[in-house]
């Protein structure tokens, strides 16, 4: 027999992704600005393939993974603009009336935003292909996994905010002022072998480099290199930390 709070986030999860379905818009505008990145930008790389930060695979395998990585920031960080609206229309008050487990609320949700996750990761890297990327399969494989890892974080992290700041205005404002410096300083774009030494250091102390590293070693089929291990445990614990503070905002505010 299935758990309640297990059937509870099922529930959830197919009614965001029926209204996802519904509205698709989302999910393509998604895809644009990584898309542009690949077509307009990864060519330039060609050239530095033989310089530093490319020791292990030709450009593609560098710049796409960061492009997965950008993809789940993106994707995931500002999905609790729709909680907020759920709740100033009432439908969040509904639900939590409901019998319905309330981390099953939270659950369902972030599911939602991984599948959405992934298959616009998957389309991303169809795409890379089509234009020159050749890279291990099973790594590939893996680094979409860590990237749906990296993605319930962020989702979680994301619905945690949204709920505790209450306002639109000033949730996009913080998000806005954070994330672009923690993308530039995580290489999504170029290597930080590339970076002067005080850049180079402010990189290290960022845990998103460490999971754009390890999508690169994933790319070029260094499965057991422990600069994977490292990206995938720093991921697991933003799941654990974001999704702990996503179940404590969610259950706070029903209070």
């Amino acid at each position: 027999m299935t758990p309640q709070p297990v059937n509870d986030a099922l529930a959830v999860f197919q009614r965001s992704l029926r209204y996802t379905v519904r509205n698709p818009a989302w999910v393509a505008v998604g895809l644009i600005q990584p898309t542009l990145y690949l077509v307009f930008f990864g060519p330039l790389l060609l050239k530095l393939s033989q310089g530093p930060g490319f020791d292990h695979a030709d450009s593609w395998s560098v710049f796409v993974p960061g492009l997965l990585v950008q993809q789940a920031m993106f994707s995931c960080i500002f999905v609790g603009i729709g909680i907020l609206n759920e709740r100033r229309a009432g439908v969040l008050d509904r639900m939590r009336v409901s019998p319905a487990h309330k981390t099953a609320l939270l659950a369902g949700r972030v599911a939602r935003d991984v599948v959405v996750l992934l298959v616009q990761a998957s389309v991303l890297v169809l795409g890379a292909v089509a234009v020159g990327l050749r890279a291990s399969l099973p790594g590939v494989l893996l680094a979409v996994l860590l990237v749906g890892v990296l993605a319930a974080g962020m989702s979680s992290l994301s619905y945690g905010l949204a709920l505790r700041m209450g306002q639109e205005e000033a949730y996009s404002g913080v998000l806005n002022a954070v994330t672009l410096p923690v993308l530039l300083l995580s290489g999504i774009l170029l290597p930080m072998s590339l970076a002067p030494t005080w850049l180079a250091w402010l990189s290290r102390i960022n845990p998103l480099t460490h999971v754009v590293t390890a999508e690169r070693h994933l790319f070029a089929g260094d499965l057991d290199s422990g600069r994977v291990l490292l990206g995938a445990g720093l991921a697991v614990l933003l799941v654990l930390v974001a999704g702990r503070f996503g179940i404590r905002a969610m259950q706070d505010t029903a209070r």
